[in-house]
């Protein structure tokens, strides 16, 4: 499954442990967005160790999830990052 994920959090040390996190699943494609390939199960420990980490009063980070057919969709212009097919599984 592939997921875009984008955060805005508002504290440095938080923010650093979310990149870090997320580092664990995917690849960094732009400063707050990043993009992972994994099963439910590691998406759900993903959500499990970001929910630990925000303050969800003051945080945000939004999932994007994009079908198979979706994905193929995904349209890039400049500097190209695109995911590798590997999946990230922590």
């Amino acid at each position: 499954m592939h997921y875009t994920v984008a955060y805005d959090i508002t504290n440095d040390k938080r923010r650093n442990r979310v990149a870090k996190i997320l580092k664990d699943f995917g690849k960094r494609v732009q400063y707050s967005v990043f993009e992972c390939n994994t099963d439910r199960q590691a998406f759900l420990r993903l959500q499990n160790r970001l929910e630990k980490v925000i303050n969800l009063k003051e945080d945000a980070i939004t999932f994007y999830h994009l079908c198979a057919t979706c994905e193929k969709h995904i349209n890039r212009i400049g500097l190209k990052k695109n995911l590798d097919n590997q999946s990230y599984i922590v």
